[in-house]
């Protein structure tokens, strides 16, 4: 399946959003875009459009807005930039509202500075108002001042909407489930990602910086057509592995040490997230060996546990009993299994939860419990699946397992029979890794 054909893309967005429409049953909805921001001076960050606005457009520009009004003749417009030659000779094409209706498939395009004299007319004896309500105070001043406007018609007999309902409630609940396309991106997200894991094997010698194995990383995700790092990568030597967001990345690499990569690109506005750990000499230590093989026999639990009608819990429930008991048979922990399970001491060695949802975002759209039971899977679903195992040192820490930190994550997508690793390029297990690793000190 190609990963972007126009007339398709079309159609698929076009039924995003008239899937919204049937959502909100009625009234008018707001989604605006992420604003550009200012990084000094006069020059921005590189810009990223805001995942819900892109889950129902496929439109990239920034300052854009989409509004759909619901009911019996549902409609979607684009609020958006118009063709400025002065401006596009500085900052690039714009499409412009009328080019990016048709381009699109938009029912209209309108200006973006006439959006609050037009919705102010569409929430016109309308029900509710849809927005992302609390997400900035900017657009909740805007949406009050819309409201007020149509307030002022009450003696002409205009009703101005009851109810305003955050937008994201129903958008959370749609970008749930992937379609085929969606999959698609996140399969090739999740292989170039993996090849920038392969190559950092390959490339990691004792002497270098952790920034030197972040620049592979990084050339890797480029060269190979992904846009933007998904997240700024953790390139965490020795003791730095066990600080669950080191981003420093400044350390120089030891013989002896283990390095944990946690690393994903983006494509397409999809994300990928991959975590591996290795030795910098490429051949694990007894002490490392030992850590490694328990996180892996955690995430093979985990893995086990999904599939669909399966609770959300379940792959972090069996990931944690094989942690605890191995934190005990490594002489980390006292007591019995159950103990350790009931009083929850297991979280000085693992203190994190076993995934999370993935998609236009790392941590993606959608709640983990509903009514307070932990939400069923579906197949469709995309998630992450990384138990970790952190030992910082401490007098009552075996001395051979101190500022050991192991992570094993991977990228999964629940099938109707269990889940597909997305990420399985990736080397992981250890004779693999030794494998990569030796291979390519072979190699200049």
């Amino acid at each position: 399946m190609q990963l972007s054909d126009p007339s398709l893309d079309r159609k698929i967005y076009a039924d995003r959003r008239a899937r919204l429409a049937r959502a909100m049953e009625c009234g008018v909805a707001v989604i605006p875009t992420a604003p550009e921001r200012i990084r000094n001076r006069d020059t921005h960050f590189p810009y990223r459009f805001d995942s819900h606005f892109y889950h129902l457009t496929g439109f990239t520009e920034p300052e854009a807005a989409l509004v759909i009004v619901a009911g019996e003749a549902p409609r979607a417009l684009l609020f958006c930039r118009e063709r400025n030659a002065e401006r596009e000779t500085w900052d690039g094409f714009r499409y412009g509202p009328e080019a990016a209706r048709e381009h699109f498939g938009f029912d209209e395009a309108h200006p973006i500075g006439t959006l609050d004299e037009q919705v102010a007319q569409l929430l016109e004896n309308q029900p509710a108002l849809y927005y992302p309500v609390g997400a900035d105070p900017e657009w909740d001043a805007r949406a009050m001042r819309w409201l007020n406007v149509v307030r002022t018609k009450a003696r002409t007999g205009v009703s101005a909407p009851e109810r305003v309902h955050d937008v994201r409630a129903l958008l959370d609940e749609m970008r749930l489930v992937k379609d085929a396309r969606e999959l698609a991106l996140m399969r090739r997200a999740a292989s170039i990602s993996a090849a920038a894991h392969r190559r950092a094997m390959r490339s990691t010698r004792p002497g270098q910086f952790e920034y030197q194995v972040e620049a592979e990383l990084l050339y890797e995700f480029r060269r190979s057509g992904a846009q933007f790092p998904a997240y700024w990568p953790i390139v965490a030597a020795g003791a730095n592995a066990c600080v669950l967001h080191y981003v420093s990345n400044d350390a120089q690499l030891r013989e002896g040490d283990l390095l944990l990569i946690d690393a994903g690109c983006e494509l397409g506005g999809y994300a990928s997230d991959i975590t591996r750990t290795f030795p910098v000499g490429g051949r694990f230590s007894g002490a490392q060996r030992d850590a490694y093989e328990l996180v892996l026999a955690a995430q093979a639990a985990a893995l086990n546990s999904i599939g669909p009608g399966r609770a959300w819990n379940e792959p972090h429930e069996a990931a944690v009993k094989v942690l605890a008991q191995g934190m005990l048979d490594l002489k980390l922990l006292a007591g019995s299994l159950e103990e350790v399970l009931e009083q929850e001491t297991y979280k000085r060695f693992y203190m994190h939860r076993t995934g999370h949802w993935l998609g236009l975002d790392v941590h993606d759209a959608g709640e983990y419990k509903r009514n307070g039971h932990w939400r069923p899977l579906q197949a469709g679903m995309t998630l992450t699946v990384e138990p970790g195992l952190y030992i910082r040192a401490a007098d009552d820490v075996p001395e051979r397992l101190r500022n050991i930190g192991v992570r094993i994550e991977d990228d999964v997508v629940v099938t109707a029979t269990g889940c597909e690793v997305l990420t399985g390029e990736a080397p992981k297990q250890i004779g693999d890794i030794e494998a990569l690793m030796r291979d390519g000190r072979r190699k200049p």
